[in-house]
């Protein structure tokens, strides 16, 4: 999850680097048309943070549901030990994912700033 959020802000990370090669210097002004690179530079980050945002809000719904059941089958079996571990193992997942939205919410709002 962590692994595939990282390599997903790419474009987060080199947005400094993509500004720099997409919008021309003066000498080629002529040649490039920086409106529409930017156009295309704003589409892209769209994409990309409409894209981030709903597999990370679906991940939370997948495991909310996986933990809720889990909690309902601690309420039948309290003695089971082992459920009780999957049901850590799960809410922990569930925090990490949630902590996750807030860190897309901070990554978005310094690319938007730099894109600006």
């Amino acid at each position: 999850f962590q692994e595939l959020l990282r390599v997903m802000r790419t474009i987060d990370d080199r947005i400094v680097h993509e500004l720099n090669t997409t919008i021309p210097t003066a000498s080629f002004v002529g040649k490039v048309d920086a409106g529409q690179t930017c156009k295309e530079l704003y589409q892209s980050l769209m994409d990309a943070h409409t894209s981030r945002e709903r597999i990370i809000k679906n991940c939370i719904a997948q495991t909310s549901s996986v933990v809720k059941t889990l909690r309902e089958e601690r309420e039948k079996a309290q003695d089971d030990l082992a459920l009780l571990k999957q049901l850590r193992k799960e809410q922990t997942k569930l925090k990490l994912m949630q902590s996750e939205l807030n860190v897309e919410e901070v990554v978005n709002d310094r690319s938007w700033k730099v894109l600006s």
